[in-house]
């Protein structure tokens, strides 16, 4: 081998290690570990509990944050008033918890693959526990001559009180609407655009917006899902002074015209890494998302969430 290719194949190695480093793995986790699109809160007795996708939504505790236990679901008896949206299944989609002045709200997505005939449902509890959870209603719905898609819903209370639903995938991106902090539920018909796809593609979804220091944080999920390892799913965030937009990248380009800065990305045997959430723990930003190993299976990563000077987030 002449000199020069010996000089290309080393800066190959070099790129490709350089690239694989560019993300931290996810930190360790034991026990019932395998999930999709988890959503998790900081309970009042100082452990944690996890919501995901699944049969009448899956929910998980951990005491720790480190080992995770199954806690049974949401619906033991089923959730009969999602089945029009779900073809008859049973599996909820993305559910969004938080706990707010004694309650638990659960905000969860009934769908079924590729089709915006898609429903925002509302529950609540005062302890979180597999079967005391009441359904509260509809909060929104998207039918198939909808030009956007009601599912990934996450709750934001802004710094004025009021009370806000994300919500979002493909079609013409993502959403927000005002809810009634009263109830929980919708409140008018406004609906404001944050952020969509452009450049051939529509594929994003799962917004969680949080506040920090003096911007909202939007972050967003980009490309494709729900294929295994083969799965291309990347989170991206942008900013804004104010909850309902506009949001930036760090390259100023507006999320509505398709920006975003990509903070994670699939990595080594992290594949496809998104539908994220991120938790204020004692020890800083925690995020939350889903990614796919190699065998394909959907497994729980978390990663600390830092800030640099300029205040974008990062994982480390």
């Amino acid at each position: 081998m002449s000199i020069w290719k010996r000089a290309l194949a080393a800066a190959l190695i070099l790129a490709c290690t350089a690239m694989a480093a560019a993300y931290p793995n996810p930190l360790p986790v034991t026990g019932s570990i395998f999930v999709h699109d988890p959503t998790v809160v900081k309970r009042p007795n100082g452990g944690y509990l996890l919501a995901h996708t699944g049969d009448n939504i899956a929910l998980k505790t951990s005491a720790d944050r480190t080992a995770w236990s199954n806690a049974g679901v949401v619906f033991p008896s089923g959730a009969p008033w999602t089945r029009a949206y779900t073809g008859g299944s049973a599996n909820l989609w993305a559910p969004d918890i938080s706990y707010r002045n004694g309650t638990y709200y659960l905000y969860y997505s009934a769908s079924t693959f590729g089709s915006n005939n898609s429903a925002i449902f509302l529950a609540t509890s005062t302890t979180g526990a597999s079967g005391a959870w009441t359904n509260r209603g509809l909060v929104i719905s998207t039918s198939t001559s909808s030009t956007y898609n009601a599912i990934d819903p996450n709750l934001i209370v802004d710094d004025r009180g009021r009370w806000w639903l994300s919500f979002g995938s493909f079609w013409t991106g993502l959403k927000l609407i005002p809810l009634d902090p009263n109830t929980g539920l919708r409140s008018g018909t406004a609906v404001y655009d944050l952020a969509r796809r452009s450049g051939g593609t529509t594929a994003i979804e799962a917004p969680f917006i949080v506040k920090r220091g003096a911007y909202y944080y939007l972050y967003v999920s980009w490309d494709a899902c729900c294929q295994g390892a083969a799965s291309t799913y990347r989170v991206m965030v942008g900013r804004s002074a104010a909850v309902t937009g506009p949001y930036v990248d760090r390259a100023g380009r507006a999320m509505t015209a398709g920006g975003g800065t990509e903070i994670l990305a699939g990595h080594g045997s992290v594949h496809g890494p998104g539908h994220q959430a991120v938790l204020a723990d004692s020890d800083g930003d925690q995020l939350f998302y889903h990614y796919y190993g190699d065998d394909g299976r959907a497994r729980l990563g978390i990663n600390h969430l830092g800030y640099d000077s300029a205040g974008w987030p990062y994982l480390h």
